[in-house]
């Protein structure tokens, strides 16, 4: 076996596959062109060092469980009046992640408030952190199935590091008191410590017959609104279709203009 070959070996023992991917074409230039070993070493080691944050970057964004590759460059700001692009550009910058504020997205169906969430929380990964998004029925089962196996506790550990934590169509649920109760221990954990973003069509006020425990209740929005940005989004539905650009460019009389006339058929 060659040194080379006892190089690879070595290489793939480590899990050291950046390196390895380049090593031959390294250890080939500096056969040829005679490259001090410091400058091959930092090659090969930057080369490490990048594969590494592309495994890990992949790793988070498999972990995010992010159901639709929307990001904000890819929001439709122009079909929506109600967003202040700016708002959620200065968003962008993560800033409120660092502060471990959280986000209240609010607003009717189909107005971008999950579409804003998955933006925000691709930006973190791509930032580094570890975030999850669920949707609000999905964590609220999966907490109450952690009650059979008695496995609550590590799962509530585990989801109060997430940051952030995406709770994505808090509304209209159906609950049960094991529920409720397992999730007030979660946001519980996770009060400024972390963040959290939850979108919903309901106001703060309508949780109160949502969960059907006021003291709970109160203690929840105490908590999560104490470090929080707000944001209400009223415009139309980006579900429905945009209108044709050369509809809205026809003159008001664009409807009575004959149609071409076209060449009549042959007879045979």
């Amino acid at each position: 076996m060659t040194m080379r070959d006892q190089l690879q070996q070595l290489l793939a023992d480590l899990h050291m596959g950046g390196m390895a991917r380049i090593l031959d074409a390294e250890m080939d230039r500096a056969e040829r062109e005679g490259c001090p070993l410091p400058e091959v070493l930092h090659r090969l080691l930057s080369e490490e060092a990048g594969a590494r944050r592309e495994k890990a970057l992949a790793n988070r964004l498999t972990r995010a469980r992010l159901p639709w590759r929307w990001t904000l460059e890819t929001f439709p700001f122009e079909r929506q009046p109600g967003v202040d692009r700016g708002q959620i550009m200065t968003l962008a910058g993560l800033e409120f992640l660092k502060r471990n504020d959280n986000l209240l997205l609010i607003g009717p169906p189909g107005t971008g408030k999950t579409g804003i969430a998955l933006g925000l929380l691709r930006e973190a990964c791509l930032n580094g952190y570890p975030g999850r998004f669920y949707n609000a029925q999905a964590l609220l089962d999966e907490l109450y199935a952690s009650l059979a196996d008695r496995t609550t506790t590590k799962l509530i550990t585990r989801l109060a590091r997430l940051t952030p934590l995406v709770v994505d169509e808090l509304g209209y649920l159906t609950l049960k008191p094991e529920q409720i109760n397992a999730f007030f221990r979660l946001m519980d954990q996770r009060y400024n410590r972390v963040c959290t973003i939850v979108t919903t069509n309901l106001e703060p006020d309508a949780w109160y017959e949502l969960f059907n425990k006021k003291p709970l209740v109160d203690a929840l929005l105490d908590r999560f609104n104490h470090h929080c940005v707000t944001i209400r989004i009223q415009g139309p539905s980006l579900r429905t279709p945009a209108a044709p650009a050369k509809i809205a460019e026809r003159s008001p009389n664009a409807h009575q203009a004959a149609p071409a006339s076209k060449s009549p058929r042959k007879r045979r």
